[in-house]
């Protein structure tokens, strides 16, 4: 952990939007009411830059690059949001368990990281809207030639999920016919259906999105159906988190954010970093 590291983001012009639009095969999500948009909002000033702070452990959010300096989408969309901004940011890696804390001892401005936005945080900070979401998805084999998950198809279909999880509880409501198989980890369901032993894998679409472009698959699988975002079962996403007297930092923030949508360099850094997207 590089806790204590940091760099620093001097602001630049906006970059232009992307030229080439982005590819078919990769699906960007969209977050952003475009009838939410209003008048530009100005970032406070704060007599010095704004600092960021995240955790360098979870690609690819946020990791440590190959210069030790924190990077990944979430990082890099901080980045981009201080551009649009024209302000000074420094971007500090810390323990994942201690950013709440530091951000409420003033430690840091603004937290960057996957942290769920939920009602005990927002009891005692502030988010933007979110700017990512965790997507639920079914993966099944590519030599099956299973059809697209609905309570109908997947009737008697055996479905891979974590025990006790989330997931599980949402299979037993909305597909009470499919036949559950728990797993007590995520790992072991994939590597039950790449060997054939089970029809589909139902979990978090951003780890399933990893196992599915990485070597341990095999390249035996794919998504299967479209994504579940319920907020009851998978939550609200994540945003970028302020202390609650920094209301104006936080507005200028959302309003960065669609920026950032806005102009293409939302879907640049999704494309780098998602190479298969959960979405």
């Amino acid at each position: 952990m590089l806790a204590g590291a940091a760099d620093s983001t001097q602001a630049q012009a906006p970059a232009a939007p992307e030229s080439r639009p982005p590819s078919p095969s990769v699906a960007i999500p969209n977050f952003w009411n475009p009838r939410a948009r209003g008048e530009r909002v100005e970032a406070p000033q704060l007599g010095r830059p704004v600092r960021f702070l995240t955790d360098d452990e979870f690609p690819p959010l946020h990791f440590a690059g190959p210069d030790g300096n924190p990077t990944g989408f979430s990082v890099e969309l901080a980045r981009a949001v201080c551009e649009r901004l024209a302000i000074q940011c420094t971007v500090q890696a810390r323990r994942f368990d201690t950013l709440l804390d530091a951000l409420g001892d003033k430690q840091g401005d603004v937290v960057a990281a996957a942290i769920p936005l939920t009602p005990t945080l927002r009891a005692r900070f502030l988010a933007t809207r979110p700017y990512f979401r965790w997507p639920a998805r079914f993966v099944a084999r590519g030599d099956k030639g299973l059809p697209a998950p609905s309570a109908e198809a997947l009737s008697g279909k055996s479905v891979g999920v974590i025990e006790n999880s989330a997931h599980a509880a949402y299979v037993k409501t909305f597909f009470p016919a499919a036949v559950l198989k728990p797993f007590p980890d995520l790992s072991s369901a994939e590597a039950a259906l790449r060997r054939g032993e089970i029809d589909y894998v139902f979990a978090d679409g951003l780890n399933l999105a990893l196992w599915i472009g990485g070597q341990d698959s095999e390249r035996c699988c794919a998504f299967v159906g479209g994504d579940y975002l319920e907020n009851r079962y998978f939550g609200e996403g994540i945003g970028l988190v302020t202390r609650s007297e920094d209301a104006a930092l936080n507005r200028a923030l959302d309003d960065a954010l669609q920026r950032v949508w806005d102009d293409g360099k939302y879907a640049e850094l999704y494309l780098r970093f998602f190479p298969v997207s959960p979405f």
